[in-house]
């Protein structure tokens, strides 16, 4: 680790408010969204997910512009491909009608590395406060070149064998993500059902570990962060609470569908949508593939995107990804600094 910039280095308890807004790909993390809950003391986050590295190097020298308070990005680490192409052709065919529904076609399912290696050149080069990883960690080297550039590095994890693996490749804190978290689930473990020992039970069984923790999942209210750091944590990251932000780029028909609890009374985990584990509010989607979806992640992911583009796009929320967690229904309509507040604990 480089000692340089240790000094000036962000630190958890340097945060006026323990509350991080979690990043959240595919449109609700904004630039807007992550200075709005920074200036008012919390931790904004950019989802670098499924963007370019340009594009991530556009969205955070905006956010510098927008404020000078510390900020974190998000990576989602590439794996290797988990999924036969023949599953992925039988998979295809079941969604056919689906995309003939809305006049599109299906997309390619490919693999890719979500320009990991161009994403990390940009890092480096912009060396925002906090850098943290979802899907897997990256190794020793690439941990220990962010720290050396000031970096705060964070691992998301959701057992204690993946938080081990993270402290011994450098992590500097640990974001333990429980199954009530919306979204995808961080686990490491790309083709197989993710652990549901709640988020409460996942701190318990760290807390030996001589790192902070973060709590993610399901934290939704003042009570909720309470309970989080009453049982170990340091920090809560909520997500969910903040897809109804006046800041967040949430499209409409999720916002309108987080809004319409007589309609969408529930959550559900599936991996129709990208090939991994998420917890969405359950819609006509998931009603007809959950059985049937096979774990490949991001082939499916990218085979199923013209169908939810176009979905978002006719306003129809039971063909889109709703991601959320099971406490959606304590998120308002209100700027992130008033979100913010409410979840101080």
């Amino acid at each position: 680790m480089g000692t340089e910039h240790q000094a000036a280095r962000f630190r958890l308890e340097d945060l006026k408010i323990p509350v991080i807004q979690a990043p959240m790909a595919g449109g609700p993390s904004t630039p807007e969204l992550a200075a709005a809950v920074s200036a008012a003391g919390g931790l904004g986050f950019l989802a670098a997910g499924y963007k370019t590295a340009t594009a991530m190097r556009t969205d955070i020298q905006n956010l510098t512009g927008l404020t000078n308070r510390p900020f974190g990005v998000n990576l989602f680490v590439p794996q290797a491909s988990v999924v036969h192409p023949d599953t992925l052709q039988r998979y295809a065919g079941s969604l056919a009608p689906d995309a003939e529904r809305f006049g599109v076609s299906l997309g390619a399912p490919r693999h890719d590395d979500d320009d990991w290696d161009n994403k990390l050149k940009v890092l480096l080069d912009l060396a925002p406060a906090v850098v943290s990883f979802t899907f897997d960690f990256p190794q020793p080297a690439v941990v220990e070149a962010l720290q050396h550039r000031g970096v705060y590095v964070i691992a998301t994890v959701t057992a204690r064998d993946e938080a081990l693996r993270a402290l011994a490749a450098g992590a500097d804190a640990l974001c333990v993500q429980g199954p009530e978290a919306g979204g995808h689930r961080g686990t490491f473990a790309a083709a197989a059902p993710p652990p549901d020992v709640p988020l409460h039970g996942i701190l318990e069984s760290l807390t030996d570990l001589e790192v902070p923790l973060i709590a993610a999942g399901g934290i939704a209210t003042a009570e909720h962060a309470r309970a989080a750091l009453a049982v170990g944590a340091a920090a809560v990251q909520a997500g969910t609470a903040f897809l109804r932000a006046d800041e967040a780029g949430t499209k409409p028909a999720h916002r309108a569908a987080l809004s319409s609890p007589d309609r969408f009374p529930t959550t559900g985990v599936t991996r129709a949508f990208s090939g991994r584990n998420a917890r969405g509010l359950y819609n006509e989607f998931m009603r007809r593939h959950d059985g049937e979806a096979p774990y490949g992640y991001p082939e499916i992911h990218h085979l199923t995107t013209p169908l939810r583009a176009a979905a978002a796009a006719a306003g129809d929320p039971d063909w889109l990804n709703l991601w959320a967690g099971i406490n959606y229904r304590n998120a308002v309509d209100a700027p992130a600094a008033s979100i913010l507040a409410a979840l101080r604990p």
